[in-house]
């Protein structure tokens, strides 16, 4: 079975919200939002034969998968700029539900990290925005 698929069936029958997959190895997690890519990318792991599956993927999740090396991500929703984003970068995309923009957890507006990084083109200066906005997020 191929990387994504076997990714994109086991997100679907667990309570994991991302899923990685390489030929030999499978990591999950149910960390919410942006924070499994965090803490992989932290550890300083790259994943240049994984592919993704992962509950939504906005603008942020789509650096992040960048900066991760993934190539192939499954969404259940993606917004229109991660998809677009994703693409541009070479990386294969397959979704559910297309969406203009991800709202944030409690409904009532945008995601904060995909507003965070909103016209940023740079991988590494969108990292930075996602974490001056965790900071904010977390202090309030």
């Amino acid at each position: 079975m191929h990387r994504l698929e076997r990714a994109r069936l086991l997100l679907a029958a667990s309570a994991c919200t991302c899923v990685l997959c390489s030929d030999s190895s499978t990591l999950t997690s149910t960390l919410r939002g942006v924070a499994p890519l965090l803490q992989w990318l932290d550890a300083g792991r790259t994943f240049p034969d994984y592919a993704a599956a992962d509950r939504v993927v906005g603008s942020g999740a789509a650096f992040l998968y960048i900066l991760l090396g993934i190539r192939a991500v499954h969404a259940e929703v993606i917004s229109r700029p991660a998809l677009d984003l994703l693409l541009s970068h070479g990386i294969d995309v397959t979704f559910t539900q297309l969406t203009d923009s991800i709202i944030n957890r409690a409904g009532t507006g945008p995601c904060p990290i995909e507003s965070a990084v909103r016209g940023l083109s740079d991988p590494a200066e969108a990292l930075a925005a996602i974490r001056r906005t965790l900071l904010q997020l977390n202090a309030n």
